[in-house]
């Protein structure tokens, strides 16, 4: 009898998912919109899935799902744009500056 057998739990791992036409088209819209625009990959979390963030001289940042690190780093060398590894590099102080910024005229 298995009255006391435990149960093993299946383990779902998430994929990263392929970016959706309209993530990569505002994507896009982003880095032609803007100037001094550069990449940072974010890797996966428990919560989310592989994202890049696009973040222009001013500051101004946006965030989209991509399909995983490689995927990020094909889009930047398609747009011509630099990329990084936030892990590696982390966010620079122009996207915490306007953060604050908008913080401060919100209120």
């Amino acid at each position: 009898m298995a009255w006391f057998r435990r149960r093993k739990k299946a383990v779902v791992t998430a994929g990263d998912r392929p970016a959706s036409r309209a993530d990569l088209d505002h994507l896009e819209q982003f880095v032609r919109s803007k100037r001094g625009v550069e990449a940072f990959i974010e890797p996966r979390t428990t919560v989310t899935e592989t994202t890049v963030m696009l973040i222009a001289h001013d500051g101004e940042w946006t965030r989209r799902r991509i399909d995983g690190p490689d995927g990020a780093r094909r889009f930047a060398h398609r747009m011509a744009i630099p990329v990084y590894d936030v892990r590696l590099m982390g966010y620079p102080q122009r996207m915490r500056d306007f953060n604050e910024r908008r913080k401060r005229s919100a209120t």
